[in-house]
């Protein structure tokens, strides 16, 4: 069996200029076939950048990046940039605005077996939802729409790696939940390599076997997306998942928590609304309706924290309640 990593980058760093820090920098990753890898970070942390490394659009000012254990050339090696074994769906989807559905997926293949690509176009069509639009052109299509004809596009060619930047960004939250569905699917049932940037973590949450956080260029982290949630590294991360509030120890204290380290890190879902012996009498700053719960901002001698009510219209701006936090992660 062959154990060889299909992508691997090795101490990677790219910069745009020699005074500008934007770019990546001393980037390990090794990615094994078959894994389907989310790339989590805020705007400008370098996760575009990370993607056009790895498909070859850029090439690195230090480091090597392999495919399949060979050096991948980069875009001064090559005519036209971009690895024959790869597909990029971007943000502008790269489609031809004025041409039917059928003929823009059906163009990426050769008319060598006039029949076999008619058949291929269809099952990609069909496998994405959108084998009822085929007589439509682009232009006539919603952004959700689109997006699938972009993807349906690249991997009619069967890939082996297939790259996704921001692919959530132009559709709503309904489209966003099938369309993340659908990607599931394909890295399962066509075995492709799936690597995919976003500023949202929940695509990395609910898609990903593994996720990587970057920031700043750098990786914070990398692992499942359940143990990165559950147990993170870093007071940043747990605030881009799950929008976690971090206190200085002292300032815990009046949550009735005994610390040990300078930080504390606490969800807001380990905020309870309980009456016991322990609880702390907090004052409602801020009701946000969220559908079937509420996030609370609460406020006690000038320590602010975030609390989840389930009982959605229960509390009240300007209330007192009790709280009780069930769970903390400290941090040096």
């Amino acid at each position: 069996m062959n154990t060889t990593p299909i992508i691997q980058l090795n101490n990677v760093s790219k910069h745009y200029s020699l005074t500008n820090e934007a770019g990546v920098s001393d980037i390990d990753i090794s990615i094994s076939k078959g894994d389907f890898v989310a790339i989590v970070g805020e705007s400008g942390s370098g996760k575009s950048t990370l993607l056009k490394l790895i498909y070859g659009l850029l090439a690195p000012n230090a480091g090597e990046i392999l495919f399949k254990g060979e050096h991948l050339k980069g875009p001064h090696e090559r005519l036209i940039p971009g690895h024959e074994s790869m597909k990029m769906v971007t943000q502008d989807f790269n489609l031809n605005l004025y041409a039917r559905v059928y003929d823009n997926i059906s163009g990426m293949l050769s008319n060598e077996d006039v029949h076999g690509k008619e058949q291929k176009t269809w099952e990609m069509m069909e496998f994405l939802g959108i084998d009822k639009l085929a007589e439509k052109r682009i232009v006539e299509l919603s952004g959700g729409e689109q997006q699938r004809v972009a993807i349906a596009r690249a991997i009619v060619t069967e890939p082996e790696v297939l790259l996704l930047d921001e692919p959530f960004s132009q559709i709503d939250a309904v489209l966003k939940t099938q369309l993340r569905a659908d990607l599931r699917r394909l890295c399962s049932f066509l075995g492709i390599t799936m690597i995919l940037v976003s500023h949202d973590p929940t695509d990395g949450m609910t898609l990903a076997d593994d996720m990587i956080i970057i920031k700043d260029g750098r990786i914070k982290e990398r692992g499942r997306p359940s143990d990165i949630y559950s147990r993170p590294s870093h007071t940043y991360t747990a605030s881009l998942l799950g929008n976690a509030f971090v206190l200085p120890s002292d300032e815990a204290r009046s949550l009735g928590l005994k610390p040990s380290k300078g930080k504390v890190m606490i969800y807001p879902e380990w905020v309870q609304l309980k009456s016991t012996w322990s609880s702390r009498r907090y004052q409602v700053k801020d009701v946000f309706f969220k559908g079937f719960y509420e996030e609370l901002l609460l406020e006690r001698e000038h320590i602010k924290i975030r609390a989840l009510n389930m009982q959605p219209g229960s509390v009240k701006k300007g209330e007192t309640v009790q709280v009780l936090v069930s769970n903390f992660l400290e941090f040096d």
